[in-house]
């Protein structure tokens, strides 16, 4: 059984890249400690939760939301089947959200591409005088308001 893999090992078995893996670290999402030849060393469950991360990243979940998924995870463990049961059932509901907006972002986007005018009053990027500037930032109207 590996007890610790260096950075090169943990990039051939996940295949993510170094600096991919290194970036996490800066971020908080994985962790390692340095040799006394100063080389990083990664536990086993590393690998876990780069797959973790990576398929939350293909799911379009942001990193700081992946980060404050695996910061309820014991730090030293690899993530078990009732601790992904549990953090792909706080992602479902977000994803089921970002499902329906998407749709809603397509139908508007058939919409406006059928017409491409931009000028009508039905057009979800018209904003005379910027009356959506008073609720927030952003696509207001793509966004729901």
């Amino acid at each position: 059984m590996i007890r610790e893999m260096s950075v090169g090992e943990v990039a051939a078995r996940s295949g993510a890249a170094v600096s991919a893996l290194h970036f996490y670290e800066t971020k908080g999402l994985i962790g390692s400690w340095r040799t006394a030849g100063n080389q990083r060393r990664y536990p086993p469950g590393t690998l876990r939760r780069v797959g973790i991360i990576q398929f939350g990243q293909s799911l379009g979940i942001p990193l700081a939301e992946i980060k404050e998924a695996l910061d309820t995870l014991p730090k030293d463990r690899a993530p078990l089947k009732q601790d992904w049961e549990r953090l792909s059932q706080q992602w479902a509901g977000k994803l089921d959200d970002r499902i329906a907006r998407l749709k809603k972002l397509r139908a508007a986007l058939t919409d406006c591409i059928g017409c491409g005018c931009l000028s009508t009053e039905l057009c979800p990027l018209r904003n005379p005088a910027d009356r959506l500037a008073r609720k927030g930032s952003g696509p207001r109207r793509l966004l729901g308001d």
